[in-house]
């Protein structure tokens, strides 16, 4: 094959922007055995996460039986797309959140374990350490995110329900606005050759 029948021949790729996906979220934020084991440390509520899950999944289900006569199938999978993606994204944030605040928890509670440091030790009789507070900001964090990954799971599987295949993240294309221009003042450098 000649070169010219080669460059006609590529294809223009298309990099994607990926989207978060529900393996991302799992990753994330805490399951369900460790969202109790927090809870059971910390002294907070034990959160029902089977409850939650199910609450969102039925809620998501209702909203798009309400909606079947008004929307065609494309406009509901767009639309159920939108509200899933958007518990995913909010699940995913909270669990970026969450682990920010363990890394904190954990810095603040190993600095406050080396004898030599005056500044971590424990304020007057009544008032948690600073690490104390980051441990319990943690534990709260840890909840959140739980709370939201079991709402974003209830979600996905509504998606499946209604629409009646796996969800997949939207991905969109990655916005490249000054390529264009790059290539036009290539195209114009070129033309000055003759």
């Amino acid at each position: 094959m000649t070169k010219n029948a080669n460059s006609r021949r590529s294809a223009r790729v298309v990099p994607l922007r990926k989207g978060t996906t529900l393996e991302m979220i799992r990753l994330a934020c805490p399951d369900a055995a460790q969202a109790s084991l927090i809870s059971e440390s910390f002294g907070l509520p034990v959160l029902d996460s089977d409850g939650i899950r199910d609450l969102h999944e039925k809620l998501i289900i209702e909203t798009a039986s309400a909606l079947d006569e008004g929307l065609g199938e494309r406009a509901m999978q767009i639309h159920m797309q939108r509200i899933v993606g958007s518990f995913v994204g909010s699940a995913y944030g909270a669990g970026q959140f969450y682990s920010r605040a363990v890394t904190e928890a954990r810095d603040a509670t190993a600095k406050a374990a080396c004898d030599d440091r005056d500044e971590d030790i424990g304020g007057p009789v009544g008032f948690d350490s600073a690490a104390q507070r980051k441990r319990e900001f943690a534990a709260d964090m840890a909840l959140q995110a739980h709370a939201l990954r079991m709402a974003a799971e209830g979600a996905v599987a509504a998606y499946e329900h209604v629409i009646g295949e796996k969800w997949k993240p939207f991905e969109r294309a990655v916005e490249n606005p000054g390529q264009a221009v790059d290539r036009k003042a290539a195209e114009l450098q070129m033309s000055a050759f003759g």
